[in-house]
């Protein structure tokens, strides 16, 4: 069974949650299923220790699996936006499409949408647009990085045909 993590906000811990899946990861791989789970820790801990806010996050880990047609982990992230954290449903879906009446947090969205789809090339106008916005390097780089740990746990989700837990949410479209 693959374990889920459902992200913690600043106020709330981890929790740990068995999800059924087609591949049985933590069964045939446990060191990795445990590397896993610890880079979600680490990342989000750094996110934290750059002053990226769990709100930002989840606007981001969104905009990554939308992209990547990752439905758990789109479902997953939605939820702990809406529920967890309280996020309007309006920048819920804003954030899926990349944008936000924010003008920081929508050119971190760009900038992230523009990372996933093109694999970390062809960035340039969207890192002067989040310089522009206010955005520093360093937060700009904790999130690039959040972006390739997200498309890893896409990755890793799809393959391994886990059920959703969540209210089911749709990626729209193909993935980029």
């Amino acid at each position: 069974m693959l374990d889920g993590w459902v992200a913690r906000s600043k106020t709330r811990p981890m929790t740990h949650v068995p999800i059924p899946s087609r591949l049985d990861i933590d069964t045939v791989a446990p060191t990795f299923s445990r590397a896993l789970a610890h880079l979600d820790s680490a990342t989000t801990a750094e996110l934290d220790a750059a002053g990226i806010e769990a709100d930002l996050r989840e606007l981001v880990r969104i905009r990554a699996s939308q992209l990547n047609g990752c439905a758990y982990c789109l479902s997953a992230h939605t939820y702990v936006a809406g529920r967890v954290l309280g996020l309007a449903n309006d920048e819920i879906v804003s954030a899926r499409e990349g944008e936000s009446a924010d003008p920081r947090i929508r050119a971190l969205l760009r900038l992230s949408s523009a990372i996933n789809r093109h694999r970390g090339t062809g960035a340039e106008d969207d890192v002067e647009a989040a310089r522009a916005a206010g955005v520093s390097d360093a937060e700009m780089v904790e999130v690039i990085g959040h972006v390739a740990a997200n498309a890893f746990s896409n990755y890793l989700a799809k393959a391994a045909s886990v059920d959703i837990d969540f209210p089911p949410v749709s990626p729209r479209g193909r993935a980029a």
